[in-house]
């Protein structure tokens, strides 16, 4: 069970020469801090302290300290500046100094110990440096909403989540914004992503079919009249207002292949969703969605007929980006829709698949990470949006071909990126099995694709929430964990903020349209297979991926 107040030291930033040199004011004989404890376990590596009450801090030092000294010079203060109070006691000799905050300490906050510069001892003179020992308190393990059964956090989770896409949509093009501090700036891949969270959301009834219909359509037109396509390729990012390209990159201001792929598989759903033969709006939609499918050339983003799709061109650069799409990463779903195109001409051959993605064989694995076998990818899986991405459509159930088993890959990269943060290696505050998921994100100096190989103590929700169809009791445990015990932190309009640091005490203060689209679909594949199904029930892609190699229930 977690605790109040449990103690975990980040970090101790400490001078302490341990050999004499000339000239050296703290050489041998000098008076010297030497090392701290809390609750009389040391702080030289973080560890977490159990307390249900304030923490017994001691503090060692060389020689006897002088106790009017340390009562003006050494201190506990919150990050803010906030002194606590504290009682002040000496033992060993006075050689130990013994801090006991009077009051509690607040949950999920940065306290700093500070031994100033000057602090005296009896024989030994004054400390020569200052020393700043800083550590955090745990959560507060509180229900902070009332309970809901499982199913009705799962329903509240989509709806809140779906908030991002429908009531924050651009009020122009009905795309997503790339975050809400994007402003005008909408994101292909993005939108694709809640294209597909607004058919889950007229299965939920949080919108009419019409309502999800007419934003789907002003999307389409915004996309098919309005945004510049590159060789049938939309760009990353686009003005929301104008449909002008918005470079993504130096030099990325035009074809993003993959992104497009995100908003086509999106489309796809709509498109078999609306499957009026009556309703002429509903068959106005699917040809407009068809023209932007069959318009995407494919082929051409071999460069020069190479066996591998390219992902990005701009009309100034060229293919100087020059990123080849090759597995595994998120991008199976580019490969699948290129040998589905209803157009000949366009459509890849399995040659590029082998070669291109498949690396022929290349991107297999194969080894075991905690006891996992991993079929495919870099070592313990890479960041988890590998598993999402090309699966809020494809459903990997049963789906093999000449690689991997696919549910088998993506059940265990997600089971060996719970296992890790579990295990939390590294030590950071508040991994646990219900707190747990590594993916890319926002970090507090910007942007991280975080996995096990790549961590840096930032928890993705949508990491753990978006694997529901893989680890549906992990995945179950950390929602609660989020919803109930972090909830007044990371709970918000649009469901749950994008990331956090419970080691340095950061709160994203924005929500990703990347991150907040596979929520609400990948819940839904959980409980109904939505999205699975329609994406799955296209004929081209049933043709394109057994083209492929590809066996699986569908087809």
């Amino acid at each position: 069970m977690i605790k109040n107040h449990i103690l975990i030291l980040l970090f101790c930033s400490v001078i302490f020469p341990f050999c004499k040199k000339s000239g050296d004011s703290q050489s041998v004989g000098a008076f010297k801090y030497l090392f701290a404890t809390i609750n009389d376990k040391s702080v030289n590596n973080p560890v977490s302290y159990n307390s249900t009450k304030p923490p017994l801090i001691k503090l060692y030092f060389s020689d006897k300290v002088d106790s009017s000294s340390a009562r003006s010079l050494i201190s506990i203060n919150e990050t803010t500046g906030l002194g606590i109070n504290v009682a002040y006691s000496f033992i060993n000799n006075d050689s130990i100094v013994v801090l006991a905050p009077l009051v509690a300490l607040k949950p999920l906050t940065t306290y700093s110990i500070k031994i100033s510069y000057g602090l005296k001892s009896v024989n030994l003179g004054a400390l020569q440096n200052s020393v700043n020992l800083n550590f955090v308190t745990t959560i507060d393990s509180t229900d902070k909403f009332p309970l809901l059964s499982d199913s009705a956090l799962l329903t509240l989770v989509q709806q809140q989540t779906f908030n991002y896409f429908w009531k924050f949509g651009h009020p122009i093009c009905g795309m997503a914004r790339e975050r809400t501090s994007s402003g005008d700036v909408v994101t292909i891949g993005g939108s694709g992503f809640g294209i597909m969270g607004m058919l889950a959301a007229v299965n939920r009834n949080f919108i009419t079919r019409a309502a999800a219909l007419s934003r789907i359509d002003t999307i389409v037109n915004f996309l098919t009249n309005k945004v510049t396509r590159y060789h049938g390729v939309f760009p990353h990012w686009i003005n929301g207002s104008t449909g002008a390209t918005i470079p993504f990159g130096t030099q990325d201001n035009g074809a993003d292949l993959v992104e497009t792929s995100y908003m086509i598989q999106g489309l796809l759903c709509a498109r078999q969703f609306f499957n009026s033969t009556t309703d002429s709006h509903e068959i106005n939609l699917r040809t407009a969605i068809n023209n932007i499918y069959n318009g995407v050339e494919w082929n051409w983003f071999r460069q020069n007929n190479q066996n591998v799709l390219t992902w990005n061109w701009s009309p100034n650069f060229g293919w100087a980006i020059n990123v080849q799409v090759r597995g595994w990463d998120e991008a199976l779903i580019t490969y699948v829709l290129a040998a589905s195109s209803p157009i000949d001409s366009n459509a890849i051959t399995k040659t590029v698949y082998d070669n291109g993605w498949a690396q022929n064989g290349g991107m297999k694995n194969g080894r075991s990470f905690y006891g996992i076998t991993l079929p495919l990818g870099p070592h313990y899986g890479g960041p988890l949006f590998f598993a999402h991405y090309s699966f809020l459509g494809i459903n990997p159930y049963g789906l093999t071909d000449n690689y991997a088993n696919y549910w088998t890959q993506d059940t265990a990269h997600a089971t060996i990126n719970f296992t890790y943060c579990v295990n939390n290696p590294n030590h950071y505050n508040g991994y646990s099995y219900a707190c747990w998921g590594l993916t890319a994100s926002d970090v507090q100096s910007g942007y991280n694709a975080s996995s096990p190989t790549n961590d840096v103590g930032v928890i993705a929700p949508t990491a753990a929430i978006s694997s529901i169809p893989y680890t549906p009791k992990q995945s179950m445990d950390a929602i609660r964990f989020f919803y109930y015990k972090l909830g007044d932190k990371i709970w918000s309009q649009y469901g749950f903020i994008d990331a956090f640091n419970l080691s340095s005490i950061w709160y994203d203060s924005d929500c990703l349209a990347i991150d907040q689209g596979p929520q609400i679909v990948m819940i839904e594949n959980y409980r109904t297979g939505l999205l699975w199904n329609l994406f799955m029930s296209c004929p081209e892609i049933k043709h394109g991926m057994k083209s492929l190699g590809f066996q699986s229930p569908y087809f």
